[in-house]
């Protein structure tokens, strides 16, 4: 089969590998879409995993095998999988911290090489743990460029319920990109109203179509503007849902004291943040972080993105083959005013 393979040195390239082998309790998938995300953007930009792998982890596809003792799937299903489940029983899922679970850090889907997501391949081999609570059928009707949304959703949707965000509350949500722009429409499902900031023009103009108001972040006016807003307090709650450099520094000046700032796309060590402790102890402003998914949303994810709830389908800029995946990154990591999210189809040629 083809893969994209990572080689080190922030280089991947396509290679012919081997069709991964399943074992007893084990599917294998035939991917179909798999979306490209930031986390695996920045493994490869920084370096963060020895090479090779296969990475890739908004998967879509076709059961194309089942091994033994398998039951609950057929081939021919429609699924989507997701790459960390947790154990459910030790210290940190006993407090529903399920991405510090031991389990859940062991990626249990592979298209071969140290496990890493796979989705960037023509198949995927998906470990018993994740067959038995890891997979979601996906329903007739719905394409499977809009079912790879369901791990991304669910990861935006957690850190949605951890900020408990309450009807009337102001929410600026920093950053406009595919992750950013479902924080709006979440937050809207919520109640509550949006503050939205991005540089590039298109990416305001569709957050304003979903409800926001929108900003450009180097406008000077711009925190007077959220001042103007709730009455002169500030922002109730901030998400970063990008990892620019200054926006901790924004979000303490646009927010009230009391605020809720999470921390969402800050997931490289390499990144750093410097902060004056008196705005959040004297602010008396929490500042948490909320990272990758959880299993008590995974239907919840599932059925908002199955039932068409949230537009997510306006949010794809590019639909690739998997030839052109190192063209895909270059337009995720270097975004223009025509990109959004990129998927990658692994089963067309070119």
């Amino acid at each position: 089969m083809r893969a994209a393979v990572y080689l080190g040195k922030s280089r991947v390239a396509v290679e012919t590998v081997e069709t991964p082998a399943i074992a007893p309790g084990e599917i294998l998938v035939r991917v179909e879409a798999c979306g490209i995300c930031h986390t695996d953007l920045k493994k490869i930009e920084y370096n963060l995993l020895p090479p090779p792998r296969i990475f890739g982890h908004e998967t879509a596809g076709v059961v194309a095998a089942v091994g033994e003792r398998v039951r609950q799937y057929v081939p021919g299903d429609r699924v989507i999988v997701f790459h960390h489940i947790p154990c459910g029983d030790c210290f940190y899922c006993r407090r529903r911290l399920y991405a510090q679970c031991p389990t859940y850090k062991k990626v249990g889907v592979t298209a071969g090489y140290e496990p890493a997501g796979g989705g960037f391949a023509q198949y995927v081999r998906v470990m018993d743990w994740i067959v038995e609570r890891g997979v979601e059928r996906i329903p007739d009707g719905v394409s499977f460029d809009q079912a790879c949304w369901v791990e991304p959703v669910n990861t935006i949707l957690k850190g949605v319920e951890q900020l408990k965000l309450e009807p009337g509350e102001t929410v600026a949500v920093l950053g406009q990109g595919p992750i950013g722009l479902t924080f709006t429409m979440l937050a809207k499902r919520k109640g509550a109203q949006v503050v939205a900031t991005d540089t590039i023009e298109k990416r305001r103009s569709l957050a304003s179509e979903l409800g926001a108001e929108a900003f450009d972040p180097r406008d000077p006016h711009f925190s007077s503007a959220v001042r103007a807003l709730t009455e002169g307090r500030g922002a109730d709650a901030v998400i970063l849902a990008t990892s620019a450099r200054g926006l901790v520094e924004q979000a303490l000046q646009i927010s009230r004291p009391g605020a809720r700032i999470l921390l969402f796309a800050q997931t490289s060590a390499n990144e750093r943040i410097e902060m004056a402790g008196a705005d959040i102890c004297v602010g008396e402003r929490i500042l948490f972080g909320s990272y990758s998914a959880d299993v008590d949303l995974q239907h919840e994810s599932a059925r908002l993105v199955f039932s068409g709830e949230l537009p997510l389908e306006r949010l794809i800029s590019h639909r690739l083959p998997l030839a052109e995946i190192e063209r895909g990154i270059e337009i995720a990591r270097h975004p223009g005013a025509e990109s959004l999210k990129v998927i990658i189809h692994p089963q067309e040629s070119q």
